[in-house]
């Protein structure tokens, strides 16, 4: 297929596996951040073919993955008890709260919809003018210029019976919580291309400076990657510490500022708890105050306990402490049929790319 055989191309995929064995002479540990490079790396059989001086770890670039319980639970309280009309991308429907999940609620009657746009939303909502609509708003960098657009869209119409539920989170302000972890392990990052593609490559510039770490924003493609930890593992191996860019076709340094512009119109940057990490300050987006109409933690004065902790590992995965085989539970008592946490449910869950892929992995699981 035109614009896409050249990523997959086995001959050049040689090559570059062939480089990667040359000149890797000392044990390096890589954290790919995205969970869509995850399932690249597990599904394409990279990980398993890499020198044995390469480590690939699985960070937290999940945004269902990291999605906190408690938020979960709020979007479910909304659907249960406010009479509500939720709106959800579907990868959230079946990521466990602490007692259910969103397609369970639906199952007994509440009216949570699919949507694969925020806007459809929006439109949800001006068909039904007695009823509160609101939009589950999960994601990192890649989604909130939509969802900013969707209360921008809202405003204008003067669609006061529609709202979000934000959980936004950030890539950078992981990034620094992972390096300030004394358990870490990480010698360089491969950043996702699609957050560079809408927030360019000037945040991590800092984070650069500060750590001495590497970071080689990256695409998913099986060349994509394997380009990416080339590069990341020259670095290495010459003692430098830069920001590099292998997704050159898509991110600019700048990124794409009207999408900026969109979202810092919209959203203010906040503390924001993640799933098994705990709160990394200043990890996420919410609603600002000239848009406070369309936050629906405002406007239904939400105040949903905070649940205790599952015995799902999720924060050891999403950190790259453990490798999804390595929990007691992977397999056997969660399985993406029956999930303990978000990782297995997630089509970017490194726990679900370890469960479907397994055959991939058989010479280094």
């Amino acid at each position: 297929m035109k614009y896409l055989h050249e990523y997959r191309d086995p001959e050049s995929a040689e090559v570059l596996f062939k480089h990667l064995h040359k000149i890797a002479t000392r044990d390096w540990t890589i954290m790919e951040v995205c969970g869509g490079q995850t399932h690249s790396l597990v599904k394409n059989g990279i990980i398993a073919m890499l020198p044995p001086q390469i480590t690939m770890i699985h960070g937290p670039g999940c945004p269902v993955c990291v999605t906190p319980i408690e938020i979960i639970d709020e979007a479910i309280y909304l659907a249960e008890n406010e009479g509500v009309i939720l709106c959800s991308f579907g990868d959230m429907l079946r990521v466990p709260g602490s007692k259910k999940n969103l397609l369970e609620v639906k199952a007994n009657g509440a009216d949570v919809r699919m949507v694969y746009s925020p806007l459809e939303a929006v439109n949800i909502a001006q068909q039904n003018p007695t009823r509160e609509v609101v939009f589950f708003a999960v994601g990192f960098e890649t989604t909130a210029p939509a969802n900013a657009l969707s209360v921008i869209h809202a405003d204008k119409l003067k669609v006061l019976n529609y709202s979000i539920l934000a959980s936004q989170v950030l890539v950078p302000p992981a990034i620094e919580a992972i390096m300030q972890d004394e358990q870490t392990r990480v010698s360089a990052f491969l950043a996702a291309g699609h957050v560079c593609t809408i927030m360019g490559m000037e945040e991590y510039f800092p984070l650069v400076d500060k750590y001495q770490i590497p970071i080689v924003v990256t695409g998913f493609e099986p060349l994509d990657l394997l380009q990416g930890i080339v590069m990341a593992v020259e670095q290495l191996e010459k003692g430098e510490a830069k920001v590099e860019n292998q997704y050159t076709r898509y991110v600019q340094r700048a990124g794409n500022r009207l999408a900026q512009e969109a979202v810092n119109q919209v959203f203010s940057p906040t503390d924001r708890e993640w799933r098994g990490i705990g709160t990394i300050p200043l990890s996420g987006l919410e609603v600002n105050q000239n848009y406070q109409l369309y936050n629906a933690r405002l406007k239904f004065q939400l105040n949903v306990p905070k649940p205790p902790a599952n015995e799902c590992r999720a924060g050891e995965i999403l950190k790259g402490l453990l490798k999804p085989q390595q929990c007691p539970f992977f397999g056997k008592a969660c399985k993406p049929e029956h999930p303990m946490g978000a990782p297995m449910v997630s089509s970017e869950g490194a726990c679900a790319a370890y469960y479907h892929y397994a055959d991939n992995l058989a010479e280094v699981v």
